[in-house]
């Protein structure tokens, strides 16, 4: 369910000798409008961030610095992201299964998100995850 569509995004790189540049606009190069962002730093080694899903939520994750490993699961398979290019994020749509791991010194991950912080909305339970995708399944 829905795996498929997590996807990198390759946003404009504009290089220059003084250093590149990249952007994102709202719907131009993300698939939804922008009403949230927050970023993750000076995450100790060997430690891990995420670990939920979200019932509503989509968003944009980006290694603005550093590198990271995104890990999805959508209740049956799992696929791992390495990001580590300032110019490509990681979408990840809503009812997928996250973590993050594997920070590198000085990570930096920045995330752009469709909806405000709602705590309702977070699924912190992988069983309880695991068991909505099911019944989903078996509405269809």
């Amino acid at each position: 369910m829905n795996l498929h569509k997590a996807q990198i995004i390759d946003f404009p790189k504009i290089p220059d000798e003084r250093g590149n540049l990249s952007f994102f606009e709202n719907e131009k190069q993300l698939p939804f409008t922008i009403q949230r962002v927050y970023w993750i730093y000076d995450v100790p080694g060997g430690e891990m961030r995420g670990g939920h899903a979200y019932h509503h939520l989509e968003e944009v994750i980006v290694a603005l610095s550093g590198s990271f490993d995104v890990v999805l699961h959508n209740g049956n398979e799992e696929h791992r992201f390495t990001l580590n290019r300032s110019h490509y994020g990681l979408y990840i749509p809503k009812m997928i299964w996250r973590r993050m791991e594997n920070f590198s010194t000085n990570a930096l991950a920045f995330v752009a998100a469709n909806a405000s912080y709602d705590e309702s909305d977070y699924i912190r339970n992988f069983t309880e995850f695991q068991q909505l995708i099911q019944d989903a399944s078996n509405r269809i």
